[in-house]
């Protein structure tokens, strides 16, 4: 049991580390002024939704700590703070139904429901933001519609549905291998 734990921690921590690496040396930003996107940002978190709703909410939570400790706008920080929400319950949806991950048409239909979850939260605190003046002018300048609904809202959906893509894919290619496969099982 105790081994259990150790595990279950020590992927979590990886996790969390790697989530906030990422967007931090990633060369892969696609700027859509006033909003930019960083490739595989989300993969870690992902990832962790495939192992538990505890790794999950711990890794989101981490690596929302991780933002605020790295000195990132509190926006951005509160921003990666709402991944808790599709993480947790995208991880307690694949406990009851794991079967989703093995079918490609349940995989992307979960994955656009997760993407939808995910955006809504984001431009909730975006919209505190918005609406309390706190976003540069290009925001404004383009309007709510654009800025926030489009680019954000719409921006997230697309952006995490490549990002659950290329967790996806590095979760399939780990799950291949013996020991890895036999470690998630003893801590899931």
């Amino acid at each position: 049991m105790k081994t259990n734990k150790v595990h279950k921690i020590t992927i979590a921590a990886l996790l969390v580390a790697v989530g906030i690496l990422i967007p931090m040396i990633s060369p892969v930003k696609l700027v859509l002024e006033p909003a930019s996107f960083t490739l595989a940002s989300h993969v870690a978190i992902i990832i962790a939704m495939f192992i538990s709703p505890v790794v999950a909410i711990t890794v989101a939570l981490g690596t929302a700590v991780g933002f605020l400790l790295g000195g990132f706008p509190i926006i951005i920080t509160l921003r990666a703070l709402t991944h808790v929400v599709f993480a947790g319950i995208g991880s307690y949806i694949l406990v009851k139904r794991p079967a989703i991950l093995q079918s490609t048409i349940k995989t992307a239909l979960f994955s656009l429901f997760i993407g939808v979850l995910h955006a809504i939260c984001e431009v909730a605190v975006v919209s505190v933001f918005y609406f309390g003046g706190e976003m540069t002018t290009a925001y404004y300048t383009q309007g709510f519609l654009q800025s926030i609904f489009l680019l954000v809202g719409v921006g997230t959906i697309i952006h995490s549905m490549i990002d659950f893509f290329l967790a996806d894919v590095v979760w399939k290619s780990l799950m291949s291998r013996a020991s890895f496969a036999a470690t998630v099982a003893k801590i899931k």
